[in-house]
């Protein structure tokens, strides 16, 4: 085990250590009292130990310069104030809770500020009982380590150990986790190990976290593999399993994973893999690591036996893509590379649709064969943060195409084979936008921001500030909140119906024939996608109409077929009436709908 990192409380004393290599000074300075000298090992970590109680601020000095803590666990005035020591001590309550595989979830991604009216923690611990109602049974938490101001998307965290104050306490935290727990909801947290943000990053003061030899979109690679790395990568290693330790988290989703750059013979990943699979051992509860990428990399998931580093799942853009594509016709920026319906048919049958295959908007061969991979190591959905947050309007789903085209995505999305993830708001069709927001204190950097953001538009909605919200302005943030009144609105609540009975489907079983290798997707006319599976004796099969209108096809010779879902049937706000009656020879099946049936 590696040195641990930070102050670490117990009973009355505390140890405080930090990792200054090359400095010839540290001192631990504590409020209102002077500083005291810290001893250094061999490995350049600095500490001592007092006995302090909880709540006590402090700061380390290194050659004369007072910084806050890289390895705080609280930043209760700000990123650039002082460090506290806190109590870890906490009386859990879910003994029996053994977690889950990424197989069985069924993710919903949220922000914590965002999601409901008083954006706290206790805010989602309030809305359990709609996420219960709902079925999903996996929450994952967009990050929560300290960033800047009050409002952000966290992704410009600076003090990884450390919860954001504005969302409330360490304890409220854990009670969150504890109470989903208790009603079988896992929990996971994004973090961010390829950069960290601009503001109130001080980790260049204490020693080489950052090398030139690489370049990120965010500037200085994190030296994961240059000299003093070591130390770097024992910095991440801890804070992951201190989000899996000490606040039960159910697993990590690990942002942009294609910019944490390791050309050592040990990557970060499969080390940081290892290590959560020692503490599975230890704990006797079950971890999930899912990678964000866009490189179609099959190596992410596959065992270490076959070179991999054994990560449990990662997203898959491909299917986002290739279904956002057909539905709404948009073709700028990435999306040039998708808009066909065969694309979304290699996608629900082997994740990858750029399997080692050309890219003409990247303008080289992109991925590889996911072939030896099972579909719980994919994760897709319709929306994420990324997706909706990053257009000009933050526009949702639902506002790009119709309501019945809606719920002909969502239908493929659960009955897909891989891991479903919903993004709040999506399961009432929210119409409210999702924007991009920061809080910031530093003048030039928010200016840079803005500017930025408006280039990253005009790259897929051309020049001009038309419908341009500020990042920095509180307003962009309060429209980004969730309208909670949705079974007020007739189209919402059918939505919510809809896709809590096909979430109850998908848990029952019901869909188990398109969870396995014999599913087969092809598009017929064009606009028709037929999805075929079979399990023991039961098959399946999923008529897509993407016309308009509707479509009769042909049905497999010599069976009965039982419709047992349509997406457009009257109790789902639609204009067809199906009955439970055996039909051979041919189907009609609605414009923009969905049609399931079984043999």
């Amino acid at each position: 085990m590696k040195r641990q990192i930070g102050a670490e409380y117990k009973e009355g004393t505390c140890g405080f250590c930090v990792w200054a290599p090359e400095a010839e000074k540290v001192e631990l300075l504590l409020k209102d009292q002077s500083p005291v000298p810290l001893q250094k090992d061999a490995l350049g970590y600095w500490s001592t130990s007092l006995e302090v109680e909880p709540g006590t601020l402090y700061k380390f000095v290194v050659e004369g310069k007072a910084l806050p803590d890289p390895a705080s666990r609280s930043q209760p005035e700000g990123v650039h104030s002082w460090s506290a020591v806190v109590n870890t001590n906490f009386r859990w309550k879910d003994d029996s809770w053994r977690g889950k595989s990424s197989n069985e979830m069924i993710i919903y991604e949220l922000h914590v500020s965002t999601f409901s009216e008083d954006g706290s923690f206790e805010g989602v611990l309030q809305k359990l009982d709609h996420l219960l109602e709902l079925g999903v049974n996996t929450l994952e938490l967009m990050p929560l380590a300290q960033f800047p101001g009050n409002r952000n998307w966290g992704y410009d965290g600076v003090y990884p150990f450390a919860v954001q104050n504005s969302y409330g306490s360490r304890d409220s935290l854990k009670r969150l986790i504890d109470a989903c727990h208790s009603n079988g909801l896992a929990v996971l947290l994004d973090v961010v190990y390829n950069h960290q943000g601009p503001e109130g990053n001080y980790l260049s003061a204490f020693g080489p976290y950052f090398t030139e030899k690489y370049r990120t979109p965010w500037g200085s690679a994190i030296n994961y593999d240059d000299k003093y790395s070591d130390e770097v990568r024992n910095f991440f290693l801890q804070n992951a399993l201190m989000w899996l330790e000490e606040f039960h988290f159910d697993g990590l989703r690990l942002d942009a994973v294609h910019e944490i750059i390791d050309r050592g013979a040990q990557h970060f990943l499969k080390e940081l893999s290892q290590r959560v699979d020692e503490l599975e051992k230890r704990t006797g509860r079950q971890y999930v690591l899912i990678a964000e990428s866009d490189l179609n990399d099959a190596r992410l998931v596959s065992p270490y036996s076959r070179g991999g580093y054994g990560l449990e799942a990662q997203w898959v853009d491909d299917f986002h893509h290739s279904l956002h594509t057909v539905l709404t016709g948009e073709d700028k920026g990435y999306y040039s590379d998708y808009g066909k319906l065969e694309f979304v048919a290699k996608s629900l049958q082997q994740a990858f649709v750029y399997d080692g295959i050309y890219s003409p908007f990247r303008k080289k061969s992109i991925g590889n064969s996911p072939r030896d991979c099972s579909p719980g190591n994919f994760v897709v959905s319709l929306q994420n943060h990324d997706q909706v947050g990053n257009r000009l309007l933050g526009e949702r789903l639902s506002q790009l195409v119709s309501f019945e085209a809606l719920k002909l995505a969502t239908g493929i999305l659960l009955l897909s084979p891989y891991v479903p993830m919903l993004f709040m708001g999506e399961e009432f069709a929210e119409d409210m936008p999702f924007l991009y927001f920061v809080s910031h204190s530093d003048k030039k950097l928010v200016e840079a921001v803005r500017e930025g953001r408006e280039k990253e538009f005009s790259y897929f909605f051309g020049k001009g500030d038309e419908g341009f919200s500020d990042p920095q302005s509180e307003e962009t943030f309060r429209k980004s909140k969730l309208n909670w009144n949705f079974k007020s609105e007739p189209i919402k609540a059918y939505i919510f119906s809809y896709y809590k009975e096909l979430i109850r489907l998908r848990k029952e079983g019901s869909f188990e024939a398109f969870r396995n290798s014999s599913l087969k997707a092809e598009v017929i006319n064009n606009h028709l996608l037929n999805i075929s599976g079979k399990s023991g004796s039961v098959q399946l099969l999923a008529l897509c109409n993407f016309n308009k209108e509707a479509e009769t096809t042909d049905l497999p010779q010599g069976k009965e077929w039982k419709p047992i879902f349509s997406s457009a049937d009257k109790k789902w706000g639609g204009t067809v009436e199906h009955k439970a009656l055996n039909i051979a020879g041919k189907a009609e099946v609605a414009g923009e709908s969905l049609l399931i049936l079984e043999a």
